[in-house]
Parts: C-alpha cells; structure tokens; sequence
C-alpha cells in the first residue's frame, strides 16, 4: 500500500497487531516502515524489544517501498534516524519494559567507526538508561584480515525507560556445576574454600582491633553455616590488610572499600539456586532460516535470555526489524505474544512460514 509514493502499512496489518495487543491473537507481522506502524501503536503497549537494525553501510535488503537506513553516506544521518525510531520506541514501551539493540561495527576507509556507541550515546542523550553492554562472542569471523586483530563479537545493548523496570533474575540464572561438601568434622565449598585459611589470616592480623577481630570469626561461622545449610555453595572473604580490594581503595568510589575500612573485612557469596549470566554471551549466528544474502539473522539462543527476564508469560515482545521472524518466533515458544515489522515482502512471508512451521500448524497455539 502506498500513500503519496511512500509505503504505509495495510489495515489488515494494523489490526492483527491490535488482536495481538488485546490478547486475541498470539502473533502478528506488518509490511511496512516500522515508523509509520509505531506512530500507529498506543503508548505503552509493548513489554519487551529485541532488534537489530540494518548495520550502516553493510546490508543491501529486497525492499522495494519506503525508506531504507543504513545506506545513508554521513554516518551522523544514520543515528539520527534510529534515534527518532527509539524515541517512538520508547512510547510504544511500559514503563517498566526493556529494550535490547544489537548493532555490528563497521570499517571505512580503514577506520573502525564505532557505530554501535555511537548509536548508544545519542539514545542517553534522548533520556534512555543504558543498563548493561553485553558482548555476543560469535565464536567466528572474518579471516581473511592481514593487518588487524580477527573480529568475533558484537554489541547487545539492554535499554530501560526508568531505573524501576521488570527483571526476572529467577528465571535466568545459570546453575552451579558443583555443589560444596559437607561432612560431620568439615564444610568445604566448591571451591575448596573451608574457612581454615581465613581464620588464621584474622586470628594473625595486625591490621584487625581485637573486636573486629571476634566479629570477623563470627561473620566466618555464620557463612560456613550457610554454606551447610545448602543456602550458598561458595564465597571468598578479603580481609583488612589480607587480600586487595575490588576496583578501588576509595571508600567514596567503592562500597566494597567502605565496608572493609568500617568492619575490617567482607564477602562475596555463590547462592545455591544459581548466578546471573554474564555480560559475555558465546553463540554461534547461525540460523536454518537464513535463506539468502539476509547474513543478520537472530540465533534463538541469543533470544530466550532477554525474553525470559525481561517480559512476563503472555507480554508482548517487539521487533520493529524482524527479518526472518526470529524474535517473534522465540517468543512464541516461551509463551509470550510477538509482533514483527518489516520492510520487505520476501522476509515477511518467510516469517510467516517459519512461525507454521515451528508450530505445525498448530494454529490453536498462534490464534
């Protein structure tokens, strides 16, 4: 559909993704240019995005209407039009919702252009809060370089409204591949950590009053304790004057500092029911599919932690540059609802496909 030579998209499209919204339908995918359907979406609809955006420079899509980005010749130009995207982003988003960017880096004429960041720091500058830089190790990449360092990983950035937003840790964490042993004379964690070696270093100390002293053994105790008890299964203690400290000296920069000038000593513990992942994720980018010359496809694995902690079961989850639909696909399998938006005919109908695929036409569980 066209509208003074400019593609918009269709009503039919609209009003799949308001059923999504309204619950009456689990998925949706629209044709068209995802600002004009977001200018077309009411605030504060969405729970959770996920998207990738045509790197600058380095995607050349099928897309026959509307307007594409990446292929504008000032770099500047190209992060003033994804910051007017999130910025409707942004309204279409809960309060408490979350948004996760990926964007690869480029090299022109030899300079790394550092597009992600840029990216990044105009969103900050537009009120977004940047909560973590995850690093996707693609465990692969160009090899044919001669004269600078292979390059493997890309950015994920995990966008927030507000500094109160919905973060499922539970649901994430990864659990530990060792328990801690206990018997009737000895409590070692698993590690190896039983608390012998701290005891000597505070009963040794000069740095230690001899109330910190009594206070740091007692602390010790009760962390053997919860170690027993199945509550943790590691910890490390660093102890004034013993071990260093974490990232800084400084009590007015450091909490972990504050905490051992005021008790001379502190902990750092490994619950039982698991840690959070790291802001290192190593996935392949590979996808069954990528049928074509459409090389930014979403590996699902990349996928399912974001949805998990960032969405509730049955919230909406968007990708306004869905490509093949996977996105819309994980969360489908994670029993959230999905909408897609993209400018390509081909991808869209490709979405399609695979959605009845995944689903064997189970359409009771899409409808």
């Amino acid at each position: 559909m066209k509208e003074n030579g400019k593609a918009t998209v269709s009503a039919p499209a609209l009003d799949m993704i308001s059923q999504v919204i309204r619950g009456e339908r689990r998925y949706a995918f629209a044709l068209g240019d995802c600002l004009d359907v977001l200018r077309k979406m009411p605030d504060e609809s969405v729970e959770c995005v996920i998207t990738s955006p045509p790197y600058w420079k380095m995607r050349d899509y099928d897309v026959r209407n509307g307007s594409l980005i990446g292929d504008e010749e000032d770099p500047k130009d190209y992060v003033k039009k994804l910051v007017i995207i999130f910025n409707e982003i942004k309204r279409v988003l809960k309060s408490d919702g979350s948004l996760w960017l990926n964007l690869g880096d480029k090299f022109h004429n030899k300079n790394l252009m550092g597009m992600p960041w840029r990216v990044a720091l105009a969103m900050q500058d537009e009120g977004w809060i940047l909560r973590a830089d995850i690093i996707w190790d693609q465990m692969k990449g160009t090899q044919s370089v001669k004269d600078r360092m292979r390059d493997v990983y890309e950015h994920i950035f995990h966008f927030v409204k507000s500094r109160k937003y919905y973060f499922n840790a539970d649901a994430i964490r990864v659990k530990p591949s060792k328990s801690a042993v206990v018997t009737d004379s000895r409590t070692i964690s698993a590690t190896g950590v039983s608390g012998v070696k701290y005891r000597e270093q505070i009963l040794k100390s000069e740095c230690l009053s001899e109330k910190e002293k009594e206070n740091a053994l007692k602390a010790l105790d009760d962390m053997l304790n919860r170690v027993r008890s199945g509550e943790l299964v590691d910890f490390r203690m660093t102890i004034r004057g013993q071990q260093r400290t974490y990232h800084s000296d400084s009590v007015k920069i450091s909490g972990r500092a504050k905490e051992l000038a005021e008790k001379g000593y502190f902990f750092i513990t490994m619950k039982a029911d698991g840690f959070l992942p790291s802001d290192i994720w190593r996935i392949v980018p590979e996808d069954k599919w990528r049928k074509d010359a459409h090389y930014a496809v979403f590996p699902e694995e990349l996928l399912f932690t974001p949805i998990k902690a960032t969405s509730r079961p049955d919230g909406i989850v968007l990708d306004p540059f869905s490509g093949t639909g996977s996105t819309v696909a994980a969360a489908l399998k994670l029993g959230r609802r999905g909408i897609g938006i993209d400018l390509s005919e081909t991808y869209v109908k490709i979405s399609e496909e695979r959605i009845h695929s995944d689903f064997n036409g189970s359409y009771g569980l899409l409808f």
